[in-house]
């Protein structure tokens, strides 16, 4: 299930410098953010064998997870938390900020079959949240 770690920060008058290292299995091999994202729900997947570190470097928003035998609802809203998502973990991104640009830091190149657009069968608001 997805696991909300507090990254390490380094705190100066010259500004804030947060650390990102060794969350995800293996190396980095994809990064790219999501910003602008208005009212409408984004995600709505999960994976076949990637594994995913998002973090909300500005603004806020809220992510609802789903690994089949349990959800979970998480606000994103400081750039020193970091959501590790594991492949099986379905994930809804919603109620974004104006502001809002989500890092999403991926252990895998996109791949289309890596995607699983199914949603688990026990959690049916979180399947109505990626259709809304």
């Amino acid at each position: 299930m997805a696991n909300l770690l507090k990254l390490t920060t380094h705190t100066a008058s010259a500004g804030n410098l947060t650390l990102y290292d060794n969350v995800l299995p293996g190396d980095i091999k994809r990064v790219f953010y999501i910003h602008g994202a208005g009212t409408e729900p984004r995600g709505g997947h999960r994976h076949h064998t990637a594994w995913h570190a998002l973090i909300c470097v500005a603004g806020h928003c809220r992510l609802t997870i789903s690994n089949g035998s349990e959800e979970q609802i998480i606000r994103l809203q400081h750039p020193d938390e970091c959501l590790v998502l594991e492949p099986q973990d379905w994930r809804v991104m919603d109620q974004f900020s104006p502001d809002a640009v989500l890092l999403v830091v991926s252990n895998t190149v996109y791949d289309p079959a890596d995607y699983i657009y199914e949603p688990y069968p026990a959690f049916p608001e979180t399947a109505k949240l990626a259709l809304a």
